[in-house]
């Protein structure tokens, strides 16, 4: 049984709010044929109230960074308002193969589900949801650029398949990416930052997570040369570069 003390991936605490460094590799509900999750762990956060507190939104199992949850019923709807409004201010980062010409822009994709039967898995369609993404080159090297990312909206996948579908995807990805699916690095997709106005007469609760372990190399030699997060021993996995790449999925 997987043991992880999430009082220790805390940023930030208060009457209404938690703000949690997620691990990568920990989802964050439990999947089809169960598992560790973060959700069935959360009774570690009480800290005294009568119920535990719950997911004000989810990021992937495989990005890591900033997750906001609601302490109780009030302050939860209020937050599910404001995700649902836009009015939570996200940052993520992410270390992507090649990299756009510009140095700043705005991805207009629309998206949908690729099929039924994987709800998950999204395509680019014009008849599809709107779906907006700023971003902006923090640092290239090497054949690779640092990308700072801001979603606009917050559809599925939006950020890998937004990458990926502009011609440069995000290291590690191995649904949209050239990634394979066993032994490669890593998906290089941080939560770096959040921003959430809970209480509209006082400033918003801003909130930074340091960049997970298995990106501190590519991130250096971008020229990163911040704290890095370190990641819990029960989620290690080994590291192996891929060894021949594949095209972009799906088509």
């Amino acid at each position: 049984m997987m043991t992880l003390d999430l009082t220790t991936r805390l940023l930030h605490r208060d009457a209404l709010i938690l703000i949690l460094d997620k691990p990568a590799g920990l989802p964050v509900h439990a999947g089809p044929k169960g598992g560790p999750n973060l959700t069935a762990m959360l009774e570690q956060l009480r800290f005294g109230l009568p119920r535990n507190p719950e997911l004000a939104h989810r990021l992937d199992k495989d990005t890591s960074g900033c997750l906001v949850l609601g302490r109780h019923a009030r302050p939860l709807r209020s937050l599910n308002e404001l995700f649902a409004k836009g009015g939570v201010d996200k940052t993520y980062w992410a270390v992507v193969e090649g990299g756009p010409a510009e140095e700043a822009g705005l991805i207009d994709m629309p998206i949908a589900r690729r099929s039924p039967e994987r709800g998950w898995w999204m395509k680019p369609a014009e008849d599809g949801l709107p779906a907006q993404t700023d971003f902006r080159v923090l640092g290239r090297a090497e054949g690779l650029a640092w990308l700072e990312l801001k979603p606009r909206t917050g559809r599925t996948h939006q950020l890998r398949l937004h990458c990926a579908a502009s011609g440069f995807p995000i290291v590690g990805d191995p649904i949209y990416g050239s990634a394979p699916r066993e032994g490669g690095p890593r998906l290089h997709l941080h939560a770096r930052a959040v921003s959430v106005p809970i209480l509209p007469k006082k400033p918003a609760v801003e909130v930074e997570a340091p960049p997970p372990d298995h990106m501190q190399e590519r991130l250096a030699a971008l020229g990163y040369q911040g704290p890095i997060s370190p990641t819990p021993p029960d989620l290690l996995q080994p590291v192996v570069e891929p060894t021949r790449r594949r095209g972009l999925r799906p088509k």
